[in-house]
């Protein structure tokens, strides 16, 4: 089996977190309302796999509740986990790199506005068929 680097991996485990948005953004109209989410603009993800968890092939989602004020920056406090993985570790994991997460701001018709909205975090190994594992 081929080793992927750490990079790789990284890559792999988290973004959900916006980086198909990201790539479709520019693609799709505006919704109806002209709401455009807040998306991740971490050119890596800032979510580090449990070593041991991704040794043994522990894998999940976990799904964090985040709000941005108008310049697209988190409020901390607002942090929650929203729905769990079932592994404890890996949904603290999820919060533990929300602080190093950067997003843009949503806009509503095209003004940046503040935000709540729903932030899934996958952890799963490259070698995992998609939608395996939770």
């Amino acid at each position: 089996m081929k080793r992927r680097s750490p990079l790789a991996v990284w890559l792999l485990v988290a973004l959900a977190c916006g980086g198909q948005e990201e790539a479709t953004r520019d693609s799709q109209p505006p919704s109806p309302s002209g709401f455009e989410p807040p998306v991740l603009t971490n050119p890596e993800t800032p979510v580090r796999y449990p070593p041991d968890l991704y040794a043994t092939g522990t894998e999940g989602t976990v799904v964090l509740r985040l709000y941005t004020d108008e310049h697209g920056r988190i409020i901390p406090e607002s942090t929650r986990v929203a729905e769990g993985s079932g592994q404890p570790r890996l949904d603290s994991a999820a919060v533990e790199a929300v602080p190093s997460m950067r997003f843009a701001p949503a806009r509503r018709d095209g003004v940046p506005v503040a935000t709540a909205f729903l932030q899934p975090v996958q952890f799963r190994r490259p070698e995992s068929p998609a939608g395996e594992g939770s």
